[in-house]
């Protein structure tokens, strides 16, 4: 979507790096001048990348709160991945609106960001319409992919109105079979946003309560699964499918 196959460099920034996953497939599969930049809170985190996760030595880690990172550079990318939230736990201080102007303002005029969403709630007004529409109001282009039924939600966030011409274009370019075949997926799950006004802000972003409220969700769907299981067959049955 960034434009990675008609380009000769690509400064790829990582808020909440993690084990590497990102950062190590871009250097796999993008073979060009690549300047990637992870920030991630825990250096326990990033130790433990290098030694079981094959995170390439090359890549910067920068041990920093995400956004008190944005704060402190000017340096502008061309791809901007906010993986800063683990299930239900997520900083409030990465949800606002003021959090994702600070991403605009860091991301180049064909800039995208990718927010990789970790839990993924079926509910209206859910803590993904709440990021969503938040996005939504600093971003022209927003669209979403889902992964699985209860799995990761990415949402890619630009300002460019061509930003799937430049994904379409780049795919029919790319020579990897793997990689097209996986752009390829993402592609034919892509869904445009549709945004409503869920905004959170630095004064008003109650992401425990939202997370709350997911996990009640989930509980209630895994125990309406065990009562008919019950229902079916008593206890053994439930037993048996444990």
């Amino acid at each position: 979507m960034s434009g990675v196959n008609e380009k000769d460099a690509l400064d790829i920034l990582i808020l909440g790096n993690g084990t590497g996953t990102f950062a190590t497939q871009c250097e796999r599969y993008f073979d060009k001048d690549l300047h990637i930049t992870g920030v991630e809170i825990d250096e326990k985190i990033t130790k433990l990348a290098k030694e079981y996760f094959e995170l390439p030595e090359d890549i910067e880690v920068i041990t920093y709160d995400g956004r008190a990172y944005l704060n402190a550079i000017d340096k502008k990318y061309d791809v901007i991945m906010v993986d800063a939230y683990q299930d239900i736990t997520i900083p409030f201080q990465m949800s606002s609106i003021e959090f994702f102007k600070l991403v605009k303002d860091h991301l180049k005029d064909d800039g995208v960001m990718v927010v990789n969403m970790n839990m993924k709630s079926n509910a209206e007004g859910g803590i993904n319409d709440y990021l969503s529409d938040t996005i939504c109001q600093v971003f022209s282009e927003s669209y979403y992919a889902d992964t699985s039924a209860l799995g990761n939600r990415e949402f890619y966030a630009s300002n460019n109105p061509e930003m799937l011409d430049v994904f379409a274009k780049n795919i029919a370019m790319e020579q990897d079979e793997n990689l097209t075949y996986m752009m390829q997926r993402v592609s034919d799950r892509l869904t445009e946003y549709e945004a409503g006004d869920l905004v959170m802000t630095d004064d008003k972003a109650p992401v425990e309560l939202l997370g709350m409220k997911v996990i009640d969700e989930i509980i209630q769907t895994e125990m309406a699964y065990y009562k008919g299981v019950f229902k079916e067959g008593g206890i053994k049955a439930v037993i048996e499918n444990l």
